[in-house]
């Protein structure tokens, strides 16, 4: 017996699930758990507190009541202990701390003898969560909802001992709603909601200008949050232990303030994207705005940006101003960071002028946190990044992302590899935390179809360990969705991460998105594509196999709140690899007709079928991909995000039909326009339209 339980031990290790053999998986994974032989049945339980609770108690009791009716169908009541006495089995919220701290603060430490620490115990007299804090009752509780194995009369949980704790204080995510779409206030809240289940405890709004701001009506005001949103949200996060927090960007990125005429003479260049802050009317707007965002945020963070100021540098060489870029940038710098420490706030600033102007190091403002940002992983230390921040010894957090913005589908494999290596350097390099970017570049993403990314995101900096990347797909889907859908979505994740990158092998690294509606006979689009045909191939396989496991998983009842992105996401790329395709394939038909046209028979059966006739030829079939696609992508695009840029973003799919319409109706003019006998071109020309009717008869 021994031998077997030895062998059964080390295959358990070989896999990374040791501590979950027989029961779900949890993310993230807790530092210490130990399992024992039986389970307790939820029926009958109720959920109490051992002292009196306070608001933030009671919302995490009603929410935990709340999951497990819908997971279970057991309606579990709470009660106050000092009222009705505590009851012989029951689910205990044992809060000990003198004074609640909901939010994570400045100086918190993780560890054991961390503020959200908690100790988790399930035996035969019932469950106990054990923590100082509201914050480590609340992630008790959301490792208690991964427990619950069964349903109905049947729903238990196994006797187990937890100890957990955050490896890191700081977990944030950081969603950007200014270089795309514009969530909507409930599409906030569900992201809110999703982070918080992963043990998220900040949530960073990035905005240029996509916030209200009194007194600037002219900013952006149709793609904006306003400050009555904003309020709501920051009380939506707190109920949940999320840190709301502005991500800011107070020096570049400002072209939405300086393409209103009135505001433009406060850039380096006329119209252009970066504050001139030798002009004596920048500090006073700003000053205005940290007026007003330190009153809406009640945070003790802020990030205020500063990356990519480089058009600074090019103004003032071309105007031969006395002062250099890095002087003009440290002044910027210190007067908007004074401006929010005067106001109680911890402030951050991305640090990529830092590092490339470090003899301003010790110019920083005293306080700066620097965050080092990177979305690759070519150089596994981060030196450059981190380097320079190491040796003058700046607090600093590192801030990985969710390489979605720029692809059809999530680069999980990227994605994955930089959280992993950029968390393992910040380890080394004892930053305070990490940030998950969510970018919206391309202004055509789902934020929906980078949840798995965000949850990645979120649950690595809590473990002490790496995510068990080999099994991710599989443990987030467990986590996610009822046992009889998981694998089903587990096999979508991991089909639509292999089709996007088959397709990146074609159409390019990270860009697969921008790439897609470039002109596929453009002699560089196609030679790459015909040199890769193989991986077309496979993009479209791996995405039909993935669209078939949704189709399966909608069957079974799966949420579409989830689970329609992903469809969209599968679907676009099938037709993206259709769409390269096909240049190849009408080319390779074209090329059997010979040199000049056939007899009529052939012409058709071999060419005007296939490709230009109105039913299902090779053009409509891609006319009416698109036009579908274009559908979906607006109804779920309303699903998530404000009308705000959908015209614009749905001019793309508008200009693709185009383009396919007007390859067809090219074809159809040579097919009217030419006879049996006549020479045939070449293909490129006959779509262009350059063909005369002089020049087919020669």
């Amino acid at each position: 017996m021994a031998r077997i339980q030895l062998i059964v031990l080390l295959l358990c290790m070989s896999v990374g699930n040791c501590a979950y053999a027989g029961h779900n998986p949890l993310l993230p994974r807790p530092q210490q758990s130990n399992y024992g032989a039986d389970s307790v049945s939820l029926t009958g339980m109720t959920i109490t507190f051992s002292s009196a609770p306070s608001t933030e108690d009671r919302f995490a009791a009603e929410e935990l009541s709340k999951y497990l009716e819908e997971r279970t169908g057991i309606r579990l009541s709470i009660s106050d202990s000092g009222n009705t006495g505590t009851p012989e089995l029951a689910i205990i919220l044992d809060r000990t701390g003198d004074t609640d701290q909901p939010l994570a603060l400045p100086g918190d430490l993780p560890g054991p003898n961390s503020n959200e620490a908690y100790d988790l115990s399930v035996t035969s007299h019932g469950v106990r969560i054990h923590a100082r804090s509201s914050a480590g009752i609340f992630y008790g509780i959301q490792t208690l909802r991964q427990l619950v194995e069964g349903s109905g009369s049947a729903a238990a949980l196994p006797k187990v001992e937890i100890h957990d704790w955050p490896s890191l204080a700081i977990r944030g995510t950081m969603i950007d709603i200014s270089h795309g779409p514009l969530p909507t206030e409930k599409e906030i809240e569900r992201q809110i909601d999703f982070l918080a289940r992963w043990k998220t405890n900040q949530y960073y709004i990035y905005t240029e200008n996509s916030i209200e701001l009194k007194g600037y009506p002219l900013l952006d005001p149709d793609g904006r949050l306003t400050q009555d949103e904003v309020r709501r949200i920051v009380t939506y996060g707190r109920q949940r232990h999320v840190d709301v927090i502005p991500n800011l960007d107070l020096y570049g990125h400002q072209h939405d303030l300086f393409r209103t005429e009135q505001y433009s003479e406060l850039s380096d260049e006329a119209h252009g994207t970066e504050f001139d802050p030798r002009n004596p009317k920048v500090k006073p707007l700003l000053t205005d705005w940290v007026n007003q965002l330190a009153d809406l945020f009640p945070s003790p963070f802020v990030s205020i940006g500063f990356d990519e100021t480089f058009q600074i540098e090019q103004a003032t060489k071309a105007s031969g101003a006395a002062a250099a870029p890095a002087a003009l940038f440290v002044k910027q710098l210190t007067d908007v960071t004074l401006l929010f420490q005067n106001h109680g706030k911890h402030v951050m600033a991305y640090d990529d002028i830092i590092v490339k102007f470090p003899q301003i190091i010790p110019q920083l403002p005293r306080g700066l946190i620097a965050t080092a940002w990177y979305y690759t992983s070519e150089d596994p230390t981060y030196k450059r990044w981190l380097g320079p921040l190491i040796a003058n010894h700046i607090p600093h957090i590192v801030q990985p992302g969710v390489m979605s913005y720029d692809n059809i589908a999530p680069d999980y494999n990227t994605t994955f590899e930089n959280i992993d290596t950029f968390l393992a350097a910040g380890r080394l390099s004892g930053a305070l935390g990490l940030i998950n970017s969510v970018w919206a570049d391309d202004a055509q993403l789902l934020f929906r179809m980078s949840f798995p990314g965000m949850a990645y995101g979120a649950a690595a900096p809590w473990q002490s360990t790496p995510i068990d990347r080999a099994h991710f797909f599989s443990e987030y889907a467990s986590v996610m969705y009822p046992a009889a859908i998981a694998p089903d979505i587990a096999s979508t994740l991991s089909n639509m991460s292999d089709a996007e990158t088959d397709l990146q092998k074609v159409l390019g690294n990270e860009q697969t998105m921008f790439a897609l509606w470039e002109d596929p006979f453009f002699p560089p689009y196609y030679a790459k594509a015909a040199a890769h045909r193989t991986d077309l191939r496979e993009t479209r396989l791996h995405a039909e196999q993935a669209e078939t496991s949704l189709y399966h998983a909608e069957s079974l009842g799966a949420d579409p709140a989830t689970v329609d992105s992903l469809m969209f996401g599968n679907r676009l790329l099938d037709y993206a690899g259709q769409k390269f395709q096909t240049p190849i394939e009408i080319s390779e038909l074209w090329s059997k007709l010979g040199p000049r046209r056939p007899d009529p028979d052939r012409w058709w059966n071999n060419w005007g079928s296939q490709i230009t006739y109105q039913d299902h030829s090779r053009l409509v079939d891609l006319m009416d991909s698109i036009t579908e696609l274009r559908h979906v992508y607006e109804t779920d695009w309303l699903q998530e995000f404000t009308p705000y840029r959908l015209g614009s973003a749905l001019g793309r799919w508008d200009a693709e039909y185009q383009y396919w319409r007007g390859a067809q109706e090219k074809l159809q003019e040579f097919d009217d326009s030419s006879h049996e006998g006549d020479i045939l071109p070449s293909l490129d020309k006959v779509i262009e339209g350059t063909v005369t009717s002089q020049a087919v008869t020669k």
